[in-house]
């Protein structure tokens, strides 16, 4: 930890005594804040009749173009797309087809050329504690330890040290890193390393969690027991999830409708509603069969690059 960061750690920890949070600061407010176009519309959705905790979105023509000085770069054309409260989307298509800034719109961190985006049906201008996106790379902090990382959202949000702490030991459990609190980063593997920044997500308590490939730089025995446990997550706490991945076996696992994307500028062209029960087995045969024909798909899409999938 260098100094300025040390500086500002501990003047943090200081002022702890001067903020007096309710519990409502800890939940967070609900935020503020596609070939020919397909609207895609959410039908049925979560596993059990458990109260979902997630909320629903709305995406209305929401297309991106980037300027530069020497080229305009069409990302997205007009995407129109709802999800329900806590159903899980998987978002699959070629590198460069809009996928990612799809999310950063969502997220509140890119501003849509046109079209908005309706976060439980309020618009969204700008980031919010509601929805968190998480990226392939963990982007922790390191010279915090697993524990200080997990609280980090809180402390911002001003909860005491004891009611964090709290709630970050519950969430380090979940993701199974208990006796890791005091590693710090550069001791842990890719997969401990995701696991810490979805519990530090789930700490904060959003309502929405967008992924981008949390976890196609794993290995595929990581990969594969991350995918059980996220699934198990998500079956206990019914976050509406936006899933965006290159693995198509992946997709179906996880997914209650996988979406695939054409290539740049992206639209959605197909929609896959995946009925097998939960808990999946990646080896199941319904759900290979269902993969291979998600593939075929994709293989067929004109510009598409097919060897980017796994299956």
């Amino acid at each position: 930890m260098n100094v300025n960061d040390q500086s500002r750690y501990c003047h943090a920890e200081r002022s702890e005594a001067s903020r007096c949070p309710s519990r409502q600061t800890l939940r967070f407010a609900q935020g503020d804040k596609t070939l020919p176009m397909l609207v895609v519309k959410n039908h049925n959705h979560a596993p059990t009749d458990q109260q979902p905790g997630g909320i629903p979105l709305r995406i209305d023509g929401v297309s991106k173009t980037f300027s530069g000085r020497t080229q305009t770069v069409e990302a997205l054309l007009a995407v129109n797309l709802e999800v329900a409260a806590g159903e899980f989307v998987c978002l699959l298509g070629p590198s460069g087809c809009g996928k990612s800034t799809l999310l950063s719109v969502i997220a509140g961190l890119e501003t849509a050329t046109t079209g908005t985006v309706w976060a439980n049906e309020r618009e969204v201008r700008g980031p919010g504690t509601d929805r968190v996106l998480l990226f392939q790379e963990a982007a922790l902090f390191p010279w915090l330890d697993v524990q200080h990382n997990v609280e980090f959202g809180l402390r911002q949000a001003g909860a005491f040290a004891r009611e964090r702490a709290a709630l970050a030991q519950h969430f380090i459990e979940l993701v199974h890193l208990q006796g890791f609190e005091r590693s710090y980063i550069h001791q842990l593997s890719g997969g401990m390393r995701q696991r810490v920044a979805i519990a530090r997500a789930l700490a904060i308590d959003p309502a929405v969690l967008l992924m981008d490939e949390p976890f196609g730089a794993l290995d595929a025995l990581t990969r594969d027991r991350l995918h059980a446990e996220l699934e198990a997550i998500w079956a206990t706490t019914l976050k509406t999830v936006l899933f965006v991945t290159h693995n198509v076996r992946e997709a179906v696992a996880l997914g209650d409708r996988v979406l695939v994307f054409s290539p740049r500028p992206g639209r959605i062209v197909r929609e896959f509603r995946i009925n097998l029960p939960r808990p999946r087995s990646l080896e199941d045969h319904t759900l290979v069969d269902q993969a291979a024909e998600i593939l075929t798909v994709l293989k067929g899409i004109p510009g598409d690059k097919s060897e980017e999938y796994s299956q």
